[in-house]
């Protein structure tokens, strides 16, 4: 299954929670990626491409992807055989949305 950022949330997604604005990483979670993450079929993964998008702030995504362990409960080892990612304009990001996987801390 196919996710693009700019296309079905926003290309200049910021900030961390709601408080913050519409297009924050509390939104894209709870309103888009969550939703996708449960439609998918056993095995089905889930692209995540952020063509299009033109900010990638660390805060939008370590709530978004770090706050789907931390505040949601997913487990760690289900995201990384599920979420695939494509951030061309900066490939680098990739690893640090790991990251904030790996280092969120379950209640």
């Amino acid at each position: 299954m196919d996710l693009n950022v700019a296309t079905e949330f926003y290309r200049r997604p910021l900030g961390r929670d709601r408080s913050q604005g519409t297009y924050t990483g509390e939104a894209f979670r709870d309103d888009v990626l969550i939703k996708k993450i449960n439609s998918l079929a056993p095995n089905e993964k889930l692209y995540i491409d952020f063509t299009g998008v033109t900010m990638n702030g660390s805060s939008f995504l370590e709530e978004a992807f770090g706050g789907l362990v931390r505040k949601c409960g997913f487990k760690k080892d289900d995201l990384k055989k599920i979420l695939v990612f494509n951030f061309p304009r900066r490939p680098s990001l990739e690893s640090k949305v790991w990251s904030y996987i790996n280092d969120a801390l379950t209640d």
